[in-house]
């Protein structure tokens, strides 16, 4: 519609005033700005400006105008186009080579579903799914982990032990815990923090040995600890005590006081005399029977000396 007035911004207002709309809403064309009269007001023209209002997109549309302008940005050559979006936003991609659209294990085609995602979510209150396909690879993928599901429920079932998968995104976990949850043997839980998240089968007859849960380094538990040391003796025990540690006296050290070594000189006190601590001496039975003076060999007294003179 056109809309006239003194001005532009007269002639906006009241358009947007009539159209019930707000100006982020409205598309507005400026047909002709206007122009001043002379004396009196004469020569006087109105500006004109056309306004219509904006055809909101859905939230698929706006995430296939976002696909639309991503995809050549990263080198795909590739057409998106929305094929549904009543319970869940189903947008589909056609491309000559479908491998790089898809990536190896779907990497690329599910960093883009995840992008449009969080683009058809923009302003929603509930989350609404949004799925990127190609070529039935969504399809053909889900049969897949469905099958994949059961040969290792079998296979858990089979040797009494928990079974780990690889890890996988929220989607393909869903596909697994899906499939196996009328399964009567075995339970399912996903473990582990994104994005290496992984599911765990586990089998009702689970074999004791397998059920203590696994240390830090893989292992049992409960004989050593996460740093591989030996904890049998602690659980009676308790953990051992650190005993401070004996300080050594730094002077005034009685060299024959039976706790320093003597090297020789006057027994007694010596200042910075100490020469290593072994221990108080408590002496041996042979000791005692040994004379109080005994001679070196290699030595004579005075006596000897004289004689030999």
């Amino acid at each position: 519609m056109i809309f006239q007035a003194k001005s532009v911004e007269e002639a906006i207002e009241e358009g947007l005033k009539e159209l019930a709309i707000q100006r982020e809403d409205a598309e507005i064309t400026v047909l002709e700005e206007g122009k001043k009269g002379g004396l009196f007001g004469i020569g006087h023209v109105d500006a004109k400006v056309e306004i219509t209002a904006k055809v909101k997109k859905t939230d698929g549309e706006r995430a296939v105008a976002f696909l639309e302008g991503l995809l050549p940005l990263i080198g795909m050559d590739a057409k998106p186009e929305l094929s549904g979006e009543d319970e869940k936003i189903v947008i589909v991609l056609s491309a000559e080579s479908t491998k790089n659209v898809i990536g190896r294990r779907g990497e690329v085609i599910d960093a883009i579903q995840t992008l449009a995602g969080a683009v058809a979510n923009t302003g929603r209150k509930e989350y609404k799914r949004v799925v990127v396909d190609c070529e039935n690879y969504r399809e053909e993928r889900e049969e897949t982990l469905k099958r994949l599901a059961a040969k290792l429920a079998a296979k858990a079932v089979r040797l009494g032990k928990r079974v780990r998968l690889e890890p996988m995104n929220p989607y393909e976990r869903r596909i697994i815990h899906s499939a196996l949850v009328d399964n009567e043997e075995v339970t399912t839980k996903s473990e582990g923090k994104e994005p290496t998240r992984y599911v765990v089968i586990t089998p009702k007859n689970l074999r004791p040995s397998d059920k203590r849960p696994r240390d830090n380094r893989g292992g049992r538990g409960g004989k050593y600890d996460k740093y591989g040391k030996n904890n049998r003796g602690r659980e009676k025990y308790g953990e051992r005590k650190s005993y401070p540690k004996r300080e050594l006296p730094s002077e005034a050290t009685p060299e024959t006081s039976g706790t320093s070594i003597s090297r020789g000189g006057t027994p007694g006190f010596r200042k910075g005399g100490f020469s290593g601590f072994f221990g108080t001496y408590l002496g041996k039975a042979e000791d005692e029977e040994k004379p109080a003076e005994t001679k070196s060999e290699g030595t004579m007294s005075e006596d000897e000396g004289k004689e030999n003179e």
